[in-house]
């Protein structure tokens, strides 16, 4: 949260981070979770559109002159696209209903053959042909018609009280995938509430299992415990700096001791196991904070 209006990109937003409107910056990130740990790689300042029409707000918190307004999405795609191109292994890229919602970011990962498991909105608007005519509905809908043994009990990893155990079922969706890959409908289902259900599309690999979609949604926490650890051990929320590059330079410098962190617990757990985890796989995630 911040108070006043020069910090750059400030502004009266929603802040996942706070869940409300409140006076903040807002900034989309990247972090990488394989079976070794997890850690941010990559971070941008969200420049809401009226900082990116303001001159005078741009030039004395030294915006550089390249830089327009883009929506987070747009960014994460931008964002997920160049760690890509620089060779970064990934099982499969994760995300909120942010960007999971957003179909240029859906086409960017399927047009590089990139498989991904990312939230998206209940009512969110599907079309499709069926037996030549145009079906409308949405994720709550089709979820709905599926038999009870549709649904399997499944871990999504293991968490600080265990395994973290739902109900999961998919869905099969009538788009068109490249050779190899298909797409889903994928949900999950809460044991102890039967009625708080999330949703997710696939594009993964044909052969790809319910259980293995199940444990890469699962790896969606790993960015929210990458902010929480920067912030309270690390201050990456103290940034008191009110220009472009200081916003930068700070969480530069804070995601550098956060990952220098992570590799010393990775190598612990190296060192202290030596059978690999497969149901946890390399995964890159968007957010914001």
């Amino acid at each position: 949260m911040k108070k006043g209006t020069h910090s750059v990109g400030v502004g009266r937003q929603y802040s996942g981070t706070a869940g409300r409107i409140e006076n903040s910056q807002i900034g989309v990130f990247a972090s990488y979770a394989s079976r070794w740990g997890h850690a941010l790689i990559e971070r941008r300042l969200y420049l809401p559109k009226a900082w990116a029409e303001d001159p005078a707000r741009r030039a004395k918190a030294s915006v550089p002159e390249d830089i327009a307004f883009a929506t987070k999405p747009a960014m994460a795609t931008e964002m997920v696209a160049k760690l890509l191109n620089e060779g970064m292994p990934c099982a499969f890229v994760l995300a909120d209903v942010v960007y999971g919602s957003d179909t240029r970011f859906r086409r960017m990962l399927e047009a590089r053959g990139q498989a991904y498991v990312l939230a998206v909105r209940s009512n969110h608007t599907l079309r499709f042909l069926e037996e030549w005519q145009l079906v409308q509905t949405d994720p709550t809908t089709m979820i709905a018609e599926l038999p009870s043994e549709a649904w399997q009990p499944l871990s999504a990893g293991e968490g600080a009280k265990g395994q973290r155990l739902s109900d999961w079922a998919r869905v099969p969706l009538n788009h068109t995938a490249d050779k190899g890959f298909s797409r889903w409908l994928l949900a999950r289902r809460s044991l102890r509430d039967p009625e708080k259900l999330a949703y997710y599309f696939v594009h993964a690999r044909s052969d790809t299992t319910l259980a293995e979609m199940a444990a890469a949604a699962g790896l969606r926490w790993t960015i929210e415990e990458c902010f929480l650890r920067a912030k309270d051990d690390l201050g990456l929320d103290h940034c008191e700096a009110r220009s472009w590059h200081g916003w930068h330079r700070h969480m530069s410098l804070v995601m550098a001791a956060a990952a220098f962190l992570a590799r010393l617990s990775a190598e612990q757990r190296r060192a202290s196991f030596n059978k690999p985890n497969r149901t946890s796989p390399n995964t890159v995630t968007a957010a914001t904070s």
